[in-house]
This record gives C-alpha cells, structure tokens and sequence, in this order.
C-alpha cells in the first residue's frame, strides 16, 4: 500500500486520514471490529461503492449497514445474484435477463426455454441459495473490454446479455464474480454471500424482455433475503397481515368501488359508499383550502395538443399518453388530459395582473389520465384515470417561501386530521447525470432547489434528499407516510417552478411598472384520490376515523313491529348530518349486529321495545361492544364531541 495519505470525511463531519488505497472494510475495522463485521457497502462522494472497493482520493464518506436503504439495496442486489447462481447450478442452460433490486427484495428475469417451471420448484431453489449462501463466496469486480465480454456471453450462448452488451460503450462494462456465477453488473455488491442467511421466493410472473410487448415473455422470480431467520419471518407476517389490508378486498367487502373490463382496464368505477367517502374527503379539503386562501377552478377533461407541447408535457409523457383525439376539422388534435397545470397557466393569464394582485391561488379536483401500461395497473393505486386535489399559486419570487411555507402547513394538518403520524419530507432533486431529463434554466433549478431545502428546515421536518425525483420542470418536497404496517407511501407533494410561467409568457407588472414573471408552486396533499384512498383503507383496515366513515351508524331494530321507531331515529340523525341506514331484514338482532360489525360501522343503535317506549336507543361501538342508553339528543352529543376529536386527529376513546 502506498504511503501517500488520502482524507475521508465521516458523517459526523469528522476528518480521518488513510492510507490512499484504503477499502470501506479498513476503514470499518479502524473504528470497530463489530462495524466491519455489518458492513454491506459504502458510499463516497454520494455514489454506493463496493465495501471491498480501494479508494484513491479525498471526499465524503459512509458506512452502510443493514439499517440503511441503500446498505438493503445492495444486500439484495447481491441475493439476485445468489439465485441466479441456483439457478444455473438447478437448470443447466438457463438464460438469464436483468435481476435488479427494488424497494422489497429483488427480482431476476428467466428463460426456462421449455421447460415448465412451476411454483413446486420454488423450495428447492431457497434451499440452493441457502446452500451456495453458507459458502461464504466473496464477491469480486472485474472491469472487462466490451470485446471479451461479448465473447464470454457468446461462449454461454446468453442472448439477454449479449444485447445489453450492445448497449453500453467499451471502458464502462464490468462483470461481477460469486463462487462459481459471473454476471454482467455495475454494482455495487456486499463482500461475501455469508451476509444472507434466510430466503424466500414470494412470486412468479411474466415479463417481457425490456417491458416491450414484442420481445419473448420471460418468468419473473420476486425474492427477498434477510441477515437472520427471525427478519424473515416477521416480514412473511407482515405480508400475510398486508393481505388481509389489500385496498381491493376490503373495498369490494365494503361495496366502495369495483372495476369493470367493459368500462376499460384502470378506470375505478366509484360506488354509493365511495363516493360518500370521496366526498367527504373533498369536502374536508374545500373547507381547508377556503380558509388557507385558494379559489376553486373546474377546467375540462380535454386540451388541444398545443397546449401540451407548449407545456413540455407532451414531449415529456406523449408516447405514454392516450393517443390523440382527431376531430372533424383537418389539423385539429385534443388530448386527453394528463395534467391540470397547463388549464390553470391560461386561467391566470385570462386578464392582465398586478404585483399587489399576487398570490393568486387555483384550486381543482381535476380528473386526468396517463395510459399505464396493463402490467402495472393495480387497484386504486395504479390507474389509468384519477382525480388530483390538484392547485397551483402563482406568486412574486419574494413571496415564495412563505407560500411553500403556508402549504406544508395544510400538509401537516391532512395527515393529523386522517392519522398520519409517522412520516418525513423528501427533497426531490435532480439528477446531474441525466440533464436532459429536465427543463428551464440552470439559474431557477438551483433558486428553486435552495428555496426547498431551506422552508423545510425552517419548518423542523425530518428530510431526506433523493437526485432523480424532481419534476421535470421543478424540484419537489415528497412527503412519505409510513402506514401501520410500517410501509412507506409517497403522499401530498409541492413543487416549485420557474419553468412553466416561463414556457406559457406568464406575467405581472411589478411596483416599478415593470412586467415580471410569477413563480408556480404546484401543490396536492392527497396526491391522486384513488391512490389516498387505496393507502388510507389499508393503514386503516377499512376503520376510517369517524368524520369519514361512509356509513357512520347503522341502526337495528329487534323486530319488524319497531322499523316505524327505527326510522324516525334515522330521519332525526339524519337532520343533523349523521350518516347511516336501518337494517329491516328479517333476521335476529345477533346476525344484524355481527354484519354491522364485518362492515366496520362505528356505532350501532339497536332500538326495541323499551327503547320505541322510551325514546332512545340502546348503543354499541364497533370492536368494544356496549355504551349505554341514550336519547336522542345525547347522542347527537355524543355523536358531535367524537366527531370533533375525529377531525383532531385525537384517539377516539
């Protein structure tokens, strides 16, 4: 190793010297046996490096352990390597496509060529990478000629490779080795398959080569790997528990919505109950923007193709768009459309704006449809139709933070009212690598990007930074939700931009009678409707707090002899917005109250012949069983003071 002495800084901002060709792994052991014992990976400068890699000058340094996204990341990277090795070592000849990680897991793309392969096969090939796993196999990188990597996947016979192969450009192809599998692989990868010490295949499915339709379909293998048997495990609970969450079984139990292949794949058809429950969320939000300042806006569900292009949207999202509408007029083209901002740039720009006219502030559940391919439609959270909580405010470049400020505010206050407690912000910016990616000036990206990052920590939010997740035309602040099954979902987003005012000549004369550029700020705490909704029936259950339950009481009568008594309960409650039916089927009151109870139903009143005579209701609560008698106007009280520490977002005890 040479002498020359190169300078890491840690974390903790602390600076440590080591000798220039030093690995993470040495730099583990010089802090602590056990840290190099964890050690998955490393990352210098921002990028996720081998820990086994040598480093040969100054920067930025970290360890990363299971505990880190990107240290999981690259355990299963590593774990998709493993079963490819079982792959090959069970089924000689195979042929092996793209085996990526992802937010749980991983997955490796397969060609059995005719062999059938069944979900019977899948504990024997566990039982192989558990097997190759105790071997403790290192991993190693070889940076390899485009010429002897082509020549090595034609010796294999891998058209899947040798295609990739094509792609990438010579002095840029590395291939990585584990016991007796080479793969063609960037990396990074942990140090040895040691690390892995529980697996399980989840799921088979079909995917075509490149996601492109005309190539061969392959099969798909989901796995996911743990460091200790007890993480596996728990994780398989969690998926059994998430089954019994799934938005798509507890929404057709709960009659809220249902699909239909006549009305087309990926457009929700909204039920009674649904729609109650969409409104309220609506309505929820009306009531919140009103007071935060916005004005509401409709726009249609279509645009002219030019007011696309001028957006960027069509050049950006056209090929994955419904095709264009042809009307009879020659030349003429509409889109349907992908998104609500376009509309509201030319609402703003309807008259001419003053400085002491700004903020301006549109708001619109507006419905717009991207063409998901069928393979990643999924319920309500991936659909080819949704509507937005969508506004947009346009204001002076002085007035921005306090706006971005304000809106994170309303952010905050959707999720206390609906539960969300454990959540953190991520900055979205861009990618330096991929440029073309975006638009606008250098100038505003990073304006816009300091005025993010610096809101954010004026308002105390735990942040996280992720380059790639901007909007093409602006960076964001994502906030991400964690649900009761400790999952996290991107929720409400706000975004700043520079660009759009810029791309449709918006303006403002200033105080010196100067005409300037507004600044946008795009903005959605629900995000889509139907992915909110999908996340909140499976946080929830189905248990949604009491201001939202499409049904808020269901009231039984004993017999039929008090469906008159029954419904004039109703007909009161109902005075005073209290939502709910009377069951008058001919059944026992038990069978009533156990329907009531797999429906989810808040309250039950349950009304007889002491109650018909003495005008109340005997009360019962879902999941705690009997409260007492009351009257009419006790529970109402009742009612009011629960509905209140609902919309707090208090226990509801």
């Amino acid at each position: 190793m040479s002498n020359e002495k190169i300078k890491l800084t840690l974390p903790d901002g602390s600076v440590r010297e080591y000798d220039k060709g030093v690995t993470g792994l040495d730099v583990a052991m010089s802090i602590s046996e056990g840290l190099a014992r964890n050690v998955l990976a490393a990352k210098f400068n921002g990028n996720v490096i081998d820990a086994f890699r040598v480093i040969t000058e100054d920067g930025t340094f970290q360890l990363l352990t299971w505990n880190d996204k990107e240290g999981k990341s690259t355990f299963w990277h590593s774990s998709a390597h493993l079963m490819a090795e079982a792959l090959e070592a069970l089924y000689p000849g195979v042929k092996l496509g793209i085996g990526p990680p992802i937010e749980n897991g991983f997955y490796y793309d397969v060609d059995f060529g005719d062999r059938e392969f069944t979900a019977a096969e899948l504990p024997k090939i566990e039982e192989k990478m558990l097997e190759l796993a105790r071997q403790k196999n290192a991993f190693s990188r070889r940076d390899i000629s485009k010429k002897d990597a082509v020549a090595y996947f034609e010796k294999k016979g891998d058209p899947y490779k040798l295609e990739l192969i094509a792609d990438l450009t010579d002095g840029t192809i590395s291939f990585y080795e584990q016991g007796n599998f080479t793969d063609l692989c960037r990396g990074p990868h942990i140090p040895n398959t040691g690390f892995i010490k529980a697996t399980k295949i989840l799921n088979i499915a079909g995917a075509y080569w490149r996601g492109n339709e005309k190539n061969k379909q392959l099969t798909r293998l989901y796995g996911i790997t743990f460091p200790k048997q007890g993480e596996l495990k728990e994780y398989l609970e969690l998926l059994e528990e998430a089954k019994k969450r799934d938005h798509r079984k507890i929404g057709k139990e709960l009659e809220l919505f249902t699909f239909s292949e006549k009305v087309g794949k990926g457009l929700p058809l909204w039920l009674p109950k649904g729609a109650i429950l969409r409104e309220r969320l609506e309505n929820f939000m009306r009531k919140a923007q009103v007071k935060a300042g916005y004005d509401q806006v409709v726009s249609p569900h279509i645009g002219s193709k030019e007011l696309y292009v001028t957006s960027g949207h069509y050049e950006k999202y056209g090929k994955d768009s419904f095709q264009p509408i042809n009307t009879p007029e020659e030349g003429e083209e509409f889109l349907l459309k992908p998104m609500n901002c376009p509309h509201h740039c030319e609402m703003y720009k309807s008259k001419p704006r003053s400085y002491k006219d700004l903020p301006v502030r549109y708001a619109e559940f507006g419905t717009v449809y991207r063409y998901e391919q069928s393979g990643e439609l999924h319920g309500l959270t991936r659909v080819r139709g949704f509507t937005q909580d969508d506004a947009h405010i346009f204001c002076r470049p002085d007035q921005v933070k306090e706006e971005f400020a304000k809106v994170i505010d309303l952010v905050l206050y959707v999720f206390k009212s609906l539960g969300f407690s454990d959540y953190n912000a991520q900055v979205s910016l861009r990618d330096p690598e991929t440029p073309e990616k975006y638009i606008g000036t250098e100038e505003n990206w990073v304006i816009a990007e300091n005025a993010i990052i610096e809101v954010a920590a004026a308002k105390g939010l735990k942040t996280t930074v992720e380059l790639g997740e901007a909007a093409f035309y602006g960076p964001k602040l994502d906030f991400m939700v964690k649900d009761a099954l400790g999952r996290n979902w991107q929720l409400g987003t706000i975004q700043v931009d520079y660009t759009l005012p810029d791309r449709f000549e918006l303006e403002y004369v200033g105080a010196d009678n100067q005409k300037h550029r507004p600044v946008m700020i795009h903005r959605a705490p629900f995000g889509s409707m139907e992915r909110f909704v999908a996340i909140l029936i499976e946080s929830t259950a189905g248990e949604f707090p009491l201001w939202l339950s499409p049904e808020q009481i269901a009231i039984l009568p004993i017999s039929e002899k008090f469906h008159d008594y029954a419904n004039q309960v109703r007909l009161m409650l109902q005075e005073n917005d209290i939502r709910g039916n009377v069951d008058e089927r001919d059944e026992k009151i038990g069978r009533k109250i156990r329907d009531a109870e797999i429906k989810k139903i808040p309250f039950m009143l349950i009304v007889g012949e002491k109650e018909a005579e003495s005008k109340t209701i005997a009360l019962r609560e879902h999941g705690k069983g009997d409260i007492g008698t009351f009257s009419g106007s006790e529970f109402v009280d009742y009612f009011g003071k629960r509905i209140k520490m609902s919309l707090a977002g208090e226990k509801e005890a």
